[in-house]
């Protein structure tokens, strides 16, 4: 097959990789061309890639070493690939908030790959956010004083034993999940961050993960981050993805946010995900 074509996605954010075969591998050229469309446009999309785990581990290892995530459960023989999965019973999905992926880690995850093992038949939507754009479209004002801040993340609220899924009779989230006693690190990044493949700079916090701005008052934080969140999310940032199975979704967690829509009951919905290891961000 010939390299692969990037087509943007035509939204606020994410482009197409068309052209390309996982299971007869990726050259150098072909890795090199995505990684840059990666860093250029957020998340990257990829049809029909009906794939083994394995085939799974090796696209994911042409870009980065593997995170494991310490709080999904793994896939049966496949430690490195985490199960995104809601059944037709359950109620609540995982991810149905705008966040980042590890955005709590002191070296933040560089991206995730979601594969589509079932999906539903209508519904169930990923809508992806630009963080380029986010920060571009903020004034020179805020962008100079955004400059000089940190935002604090944590993984406690969310995966820690006391989170309210854990505690909650009615949030069946909790079962999918393990080891809340490990949510016991916090982390510190700047607020804009230079982007380690594109060097453009990207807003850097998150609803799911950041707790506060570093030295602020929690009244304090709380108006900033808001207002933060609200542009951010606004529709000219994002793009609506509709999965199929073989569908992947490429992500960079330091340019994007995303949102898993919970639109489907009574059908099952299986997701494999890889996370990819980053690098400590600076701004």
């Amino acid at each position: 097959m010939s390299g692969p074509s990037i087509e943007p996605s035509g939204g606020g954010v994410g482009a197409f990789v068309n052209g390309v075969d996982l299971n007869e591998g990726l050259s150098a050229n072909a890795v090199s061309t995505m990684r840059e469309a990666l860093g250029e446009y957020g998340v990257l999309f990829l049809r029909e890639q009906t794939i083994t785990p394995e085939k799974h581990v090796a696209f994911a290892e042409l870009f980065s070493k593997i995170d494991i995530n310490r709080f999904f459960t793994p896939v049966a023989d496949y430690p490195m690939i985490a199960e995104v999965r809601k059944e037709p019973d359950q109620k609540k999905n995982i991810g149905g908030g705008w966040h980042t992926d590890h955005s709590y880690d002191l070296d933040p995850a560089m991206g995730s790959i979601l594969l589509a093992r079932e999906t539903p038949p209508k519904g169930g939507d990923t809508i992806f956010a630009n963080m380029y754009s986010a920060y571009d479209t903020l004034s020179e004002g805020l962008k100079d004083s955004l400059s000089r801040l940190r935002g604090v993340h944590s993984s406690r609220h969310v995966f820690g034993v006391d989170a309210p899924r854990f505690k909650d009779k009615d949030n069946d989230v909790g079962s999918r999940l393990r080891n809340p006693e490990d949510a016991t690190q916090d982390s510190i990044h700047p607020m804009v961050i230079r982007h380690p493949i594109s060097g453009r700079k990207a807003l850097y916090v998150n609803p799911g993960f950041t707790i506060g701005v570093d030295g602020w008052a929690e009244k304090e934080s709380k108006a900033l981050l808001d207002m933060l969140y609200e542009h951010a999310k606004q529709p000219e940032h994002a793009y609506r993805f509709q999965w199929a199975p073989g569908s992947i979704a490429f992500w960079d967690n330091r340019a994007t946010w995303h949102y898993a829509v919970n639109d489907y009951h009574g059908a099952r919905r299986l997701m494999h995900r890889i996370t990819l290891g980053g690098e400590a961000l600076a701004a």
